[in-house]
């Protein structure tokens, strides 16, 4: 794929009420700005990314032989060691805390020391790529050497929840550029979004490496696609602060592969009968109601792809029956419920917030 798929990001224009944009913080570190820096580093990543996830599947012949408890349903995650020992619970932790701390050290230091987007990279975009690569290499061996992860001791839902708050987060910052609902915006205030703006590289950080360290590295279908969409997750967790962080087709990316993910996930569990129409169309869904509007596309071309949505649902449930078409709509709900959910939480956070410091003002007077 030539990296023309992409626009340019010198045309992605970063607003001011950017949270991370309204420090006014001293002139910033040395910065390499180089223009195409940040194009090179993106696409090095996703080459990395591809071929890691095809060294997962080539070395992870040899966890064949790893020794699981009977799967006991929907609520069980096979991937556990029958028998975890105390070295794979503590590298699996200590690792997971370690990139966590690394990770959130450098956002702040970005927002903190630098705080101005560049069309090349930051040196601190440098370190959180090395982070990142490292840590990347570290929860490979310790998969090979100790096996358990994450899972032996915490539900699969906290791992799926953390990267369903990821996801509702985005629509939820994203509001005032695309909408909500074909293109029209919920009347959510400019504080709530700018809060929002302000500490979601903290809780992007946190899900995607909790979800990281949470698996084995499998190979399994879905455990491949699982870390290639992992691993661009944390990409694009290293690129703050430049051009294509903010770049609208590659924000997509991110957004969409989670379709393309939980539908292989839901076939290679269940078969054709399974819930992958669920994940496939509820996803899809959500590009048709919400995402496809922040894309500059003309009318035409946005009625062209809701049609093929809906043809493509008539044609799958001419099969599958009618009486299951409810399956379409249920991950959209869940998602735009939660939006309504996280933007009351948000606002609440940010009044409480406000009245304490009103309060520590009166207090200091």
């Amino acid at each position: 794929m030539s990296s023309k798929a992409f626009p340019s990001t010198r045309a992605t224009q970063v607003k001011p009420t950017d949270a991370t944009a309204m420090q006014n913080q001293p002139n910033p570190p040395t910065q390499l700005h180089q223009p195409r820096m940040n194009s090179y580093a993106l696409w090095g990543g996703v080459l990395f990314s591809l071929a890691f996830t095809a060294l997962i599947y080539v070395a992870g012949q040899r966890l064949q032989t790893v020794p699981h408890l009977p799967d006991s349903g929907a609520e069980w995650y096979y991937w556990r060691l029958a028998e975890p020992s105390l070295m794979a619970r503590i590298t699996a932790w200590g690792g997971y805390i370690l990139h966590q701390v690394c990770m959130w050290g450098l956002i702040y230091y970005a927002q903190t020391r630098v705080g101005k987007y560049t069309q090349g990279l930051h040196p601190v975009n440098l370190a959180a790529l090395g982070v990142n690569v490292l840590f990347t290499v570290l929860h490979f061996i310790q998969t090979h050497v100790w096996y358990g992860a994450l899972a032996e001791d915490v539900s699969i839902f906290s791992s799926q929840g953390s990267v369903i708050l990821l996801l509702v987060w985005v629509l939820l910052m994203e509001n005032k550029r695309r909408g909500l609902f074909f293109g029209k915006r919920m009347p959510i205030g400019a504080s709530l979004i700018d809060a929002a703006k302000r500490y979601h590289g903290y809780v992007f950080s946190w899900a995607i490496i909790y979800t990281f360290w949470y698996h084995p590295m499998e190979i399994t279908a879905s455990h491949l696609w699982g870390f290639f969409y992992t691993f661009l997750l944390l990409l694009q967790s290293s690129l703050f602060f430049t051009r294509i962080h903010v770049n609208k087709w590659w924000m997509l990316v991110q957004e969409v592969t989670v379709g393309v993910h939980g539908a292989v996930v839901a076939y290679f569990q269940a078969g054709a009968a399974g819930f992958w129409p669920m994940f496939a169309f509820g996803f899809a869904g959500i590009f048709v109601i919400t995402q496809m509007h922040g894309l500059n596309l003309s009318r035409w071309v946005r009625a062209l792809i809701l049609a093929v949505y809906i043809g493509s649902i008539a044609w799958v449930y001419s099969e599958r029956g009618l009486g299951k078409l409810n399956e379409v709509a249920r991950i959209p709900l869940i998602e735009y419920a939660c939006v309504l959910v996280l933007a009351l939480l948000i606002g609440g956070a940010v009044w409480v917030s406000r009245r304490v410091r009103g309060e520590q003002r009166v207090l200091s007077a």
